[in-house]
């Protein structure tokens, strides 16, 4: 990156407007990550752990002090049917939401999403007794 565009790259809201075509390395599995298959100009986490790093408070602003490392929590799905990744930060707490990109590791996706069924708020066997009871109302 030429050192001119380096530096406005720290404007606020550069991010905003320009897409991202940093390459970097995952802080939590150490895979190389490159902009190229995002399906977009903004890459803001890794296609294979889908974890971030908390650097912004609005999308693109990199405003955030934070700078901790977002864990993937949750997939839920836009309107349209787009999936989008909850990212928890594991310094501060912060909930960020963020596009799937198309390079994205579909069984971390998936695991992600299946997760809450793998462990349900309730004891399982209990489900038959539960159900003869929503039946009888």
């Amino acid at each position: 990156m030429k050192r001119e565009t380096k530096k406005r790259s720290f404007e606020k809201g550069y991010y905003k407007t320009n897409p991202c075509k940093e390459v970097f390395t995952c802080k939590v599995c150490g895979w190389l990550v490159t902009p190229e298959g995002a399906g977009s100009g903004h890459r803001n986490h890794c296609p294979n752990c889908l974890s971030s790093l908390h650097l912004d408070n609005e999308p693109g602003d990199r405003q955030a002090d934070c700078g901790g490392i977002m864990d993937p929590v949750a997939v839920w799905v836009r309107k349209g049917g787009e999936w989008a990744v909850i990212h928890r930060c594991r310094r501060c707490g912060a909930l960020h939401s963020n596009r799937v990109a198309g390079d994205d590791n579909p069984l971390k996706l998936l695991s992600i999403a299946l997760a809450p069924l793998a462990a349900p708020p309730f004891p399982v066997e209990h489900i038959q007794e539960i159900a003869q009871l929503m039946a009888d109302r």
